[in-house]
């Protein structure tokens, strides 16, 4: 049965240690909440399963200082929002304008169906829209 289709789908060990991340990452977001001293901020839903993620950013020469995001989902969106942020904290634009939807399924690790791809890319829609404004 294809992973994409079965939703009970369970993987290898590898696969599991990547839902594991997923969880903790669900049950405790990093950077999770609201940033008073933001730079630019924008919020997103994703309709077909409602979704809803809003990413803050503090940018200070071209890097990003402090970022935090709020909202509620899923464990995918939540977790790959605060994944994401982990990784943009501190770094560049140049360097954050680079990130592409397959490194966010990357750090997913595992695979995703069509519908839960979305879930998955919506942190990452959120923080272009974020870095569009910027510009």
């Amino acid at each position: 049965m294809n992973e994409n289709l079965d939703p009970n789908w369970i993987g290898n060990e590898e696969d599991e240690i990547y839902r594991e991340n997923i969880l903790d990452h669900f049950k405790k977001p990093r950077n999770f909440g609201f940033l008073e001293d933001h730079t630019i901020n924008h919020k997103e839903l994703n309709p077909v399963c409602g979704d809803q993620i809003e990413l803050f950013l503090n940018i200070k020469d071209n890097k990003i200082e402090n970022v935090k995001f709020n909202g509620k989902g899923c464990a995918i969106s939540m977790a790959s929002t605060s994944m994401l942020t982990e990784r943009i904290k501190g770094s560049y634009l140049m360097d954050v304008k680079k990130i592409t939807k397959e490194n966010i399924l990357e750090m997913i690790g595992i695979p995703l169906g069509i519908v839960r791809r979305k879930c998955g890319l919506l942190s990452l829609n959120v923080l272009t829209k974020c870095i569009e404004k910027i510009e």
